[in-house]
């Protein structure tokens, strides 16, 4: 542990579901529950109103609509959550060099490292409080719960109790007696697994792990699993963050409306995005050796298939062939359906090398396909719920529902007051999708990017 408590970590409260009540004021003080919105779907994110209904993130959808039927159901909208993500971090990097992004909405900080020096309550009090009040503002209302100690697991510690919308500090020399009494599972690296091995040993909390003999730990978990979680449970944790901007891959997803189960519908859209994935791999100015596929099932389980070629590309084609051949190596997946697909690049390089492979010629003419703009990515037939429209005379709002040829839309926006709600055919012509513009990508954010 370090001598000061110079680690901050910040926690965006109910992220997703939070942004959709910033931007939709008929949702806010109401229950939200973004995610997939069919049968099969499983909860993202759920706004606190959900949470008292005893909704969470992973529950099955359907059983989410069983305890909170009157919930608004949306199925997200990933570039208004990058958008808003990328305002927190610009926000963390004006504190420190040294930022580690976990995910969208939550990062550790390194207070050292950005030249703070006065680390006493008072300090960190006013410094997390003026974090706070940032994101606030910057964000157009979202909150954030942050946590400051002398190392990872008691930063993020400290930010769990400080939910919602809170700061807790933990001072040094305290850690060992605050976590005492915590179960197991807020032990980083503790899943259900672990927990339930523990559990049959007896060790419920962390007192019960300081108490156990190093020997049936070991016999249990394993040697590196066991000297792990017996050094947290003292609540020594000498982990660094890890502030490296350096782009480790370049990647797209598209998630459908409706599952996908053809080879020829997918390979096109495998051949589009491979593009897309080219065109900004050469606007970084590398060459990639290895190129990914990513799908994710009906049931949520993902498979990925990646090759990596003996020399080093940034072709359209090239990227697009090896794409959609790894596709054909899983066409056994199809019938279960496709609901996500992603194309990504990864093993940079500075210089072009030739590509020591074989692709048939086929392959590559398949990959040299008319392909529909990307504005087009999600077409008129396949608005969900929460997704933004505009209406040529209506103006900007959001779809509440669909169905039977028909799409409902409630005119509204963050600056408005509740709106109207109009009904129009699906096709209405004067009816159409809002694109959230997103910034050019943040090399520090999540590899795989969701739109």
């Amino acid at each position: 542990m370090r001598a000061e408590a110079s680690i901050l970590h910040l926690d965006l409260d109910a992220f997703f579901a939070a942004v959709e009540q910033r931007d939709k004021p008929s949702l806010r003080g109401k229950p939200v529950v973004v995610g997939g919105i069919l049968g099969r779907g499983v909860v993202s994110t759920a706004s606190y109103e959900a949470r008292k209904f005893g909704v969470h993130s992973a529950m099955p959808t359907h059983e989410a609509r069983r305890l909170c039927p009157n919930a608004a159901y949306l199925s997200g909208r990933f570039g208004a959550y990058r958008v808003a993500s990328r305002q927190v971090m610009a926000i963390l990097r004006s504190l420190s060099p040294l930022v580690e992004p976990l995910s969208l909405d939550e990062a550790f900080v390194d207070l050292a490292a950005g030249g703070h020096t006065d680390f006493s309550l008072d300090a960190l009090t006013r410094l997390g409080q003026e974090v706070r009040e940032q994101v606030r503002t910057a964000t157009g209302g979202l909150t954030a719960s942050v946590g400051i100690g002398s190392s990872k697991f008691i930063a993020k510690l400290a930010s769990e109790q400080a939910k919602p919308d809170g700061l807790v500090i933990v001072p040094v020399g305290t850690e060992v007696d605050r976590i005492a009494q915590l179960g197991v599972r807020a032990i980083p690296g503790v899943g259900p697994a672990t927990a339930e091995r523990l559990y049959r040993l007896g060790i419920l909390t962390v007192t019960d792990l300081r108490a156990a003999t190093a020997n049936e730990l070991r016999r249990e978990l394993g040697g590196t699993t066991a000297a792990w979680l017996t050094d947290l449970a003292y609540a020594r944790d000498d982990r660094g963050i890890s502030g490296s901007r350096e782009v480790k891959s370049i990647s797209i997803e598209d998630t459908f409306a409706q599952d996908h189960t053809r080879m020829e519908d997918l390979e096109p859209i495998t051949a589009r995005d491979a593009h897309e994935v080219a065109a900004r791999l050469r606007k970084s100015g590398m060459f990639a050796r290895t190129i990914t596929l990513k799908l994710k099932l009906a049931d949520f389980t993902t498979h990925t298939r990646s090759r990596t070629l003996l020399g080093a590309v940034d072709s359209n084609e090239t990227i697009a062939a090896v794409a959609i051949e790894l596709l054909g190596q899983q066409r056994h997946l199809l019938p279960q359906g496709i609901r996500l697909l992603g194309v990504g690049v990864s093993g940079f390089t500075n210089e072009a090398q030739e590509a020591l492979f074989e692709i048939s010629a086929s392959r590559l003419d398949e990959s040299r396909i008319d392909l529909p703009p990307v504005t087009v990515r999600h077409g008129a037939l396949n608005y969900r719920p929460g997704d933004d429209v505009t209406h040529a005379v209506h103006g900007p709002g959001w779809v509440w529902g669909t169905g039977m040829g028909l799409v409902t839309v409630r005119f509204e926006t963050a600056e408005t007051g509740p709106g109207p709600i109009r009904t129009f055919q699906v096709d209405d012509p004067e009816l159409s999708s809002t694109p959230v513009r997103v910034p050019d990508e943040d090399p520090s954010g999540p590899g795989w990017i969701e739109e």
